[in-house]
């Protein structure tokens, strides 16, 4: 299960006050601290965070306390956490995660490609006659194939081994950040680009974009417009199209 909390400036600015009667702090400074207090969780053990952290699930959701010191003084805060909507989830981890993915994918070809371009490079200094003075440096040509077989029959077990998640979060935290800035950008385009579209389909089609004036139709039309044709014929045709060529009396007046 994923929780989250979200809140405006003014529930930091109330929560603070009544957590740390003593202190001080406009939002941006609190929640600046809070991103310090929190991030050496997703980095090297070696440097461990200040704050300690407590935690308590109730019925209403997961409350987690954080205590540390500010300008030289205690500083506690409360997360009141509920869970996240599977659509929260989607955004903040699951797309994300795919298109780190896929972009891991693409670092891979590229590689796969430079090697192929490094063989090749090989082959031709090796026809120029040219000789590899240390034997031990010697490779075979890079054949993706066989690599990817020996990488899922060695290799996967150890890369699979995640563990408390920090390998990945030091490792991959750069590439997380980057794809989900660009994904962000993307909607933003994306919602630009709707409402453009929204805009000029709700706008005036007049020639000289001035909106039209109400029309009031009158209650009862000429009465041509109304006239039942019983039978048809040459006649009756012209007798019809004469009709709707009369202009209606008060229409548009």
């Amino acid at each position: 299960m994923v929780w989250h909390e979200q809140v405006d400036t003014s529930v930091v600015s109330q929560r603070a006050k009544e957590l740390n009667k003593r202190l001080t702090a406009p939002p941006a400074a609190l929640l600046c601290h809070l991103d310090e207090a929190l991030r050496p969780l997703f980095k090297d053990s070696a440097h461990p965070s200040k704050a300690t952290f407590s935690c308590d699930r109730g019925e209403e959701g997961l409350i987690l306390r954080v205590q540390s010191e500010l300008s030289g003084l205690p500083f506690n805060w409360h997360f009141h956490c509920i869970p996240a909507s599977s659509s929260l989830v989607s955004q903040h981890l699951i797309h994300p995660l795919m298109g780190v993915s896929l972009a891991l994918q693409s670092h891979v070809r590229e590689l796969a490609a430079l090697l192929r371009m490094k063989d090749l490079e090989i082959q031709a200094y090796q026809e120029s006659g040219a000789v590899l003075s240390r034997s031990r440096l010697k490779t075979e040509p890079f054949e993706e194939n066989s690599f990817l077989e020996q990488f899922m029959a060695e290799k996967l077990p150890e890369a699979c081994a995640v563990g408390d998640g920090k390998p990945f979060a030091m490792s991959l935290q750069s590439l997380y950040v980057a794809v989900t800035k660009q994904q962000i950008q993307a909607r933003q385009a994306h919602k630009g680009s709707g409402e453009t579209q929204a805009s000029s389909s709700t706008s005036p089609r007049g020639t000289d974009n001035q909106p039209e004036e109400p029309v009031s139709l009158p209650s009862t039309l000429s009465e041509p417009e109304y006239e039942p044709v019983a039978a048809s014929g040459p006649m009756h045709r012209a007798q019809l199209v004469k009709s709707k060529r009369k202009k209606p009396r008060g229409l548009f007046s």
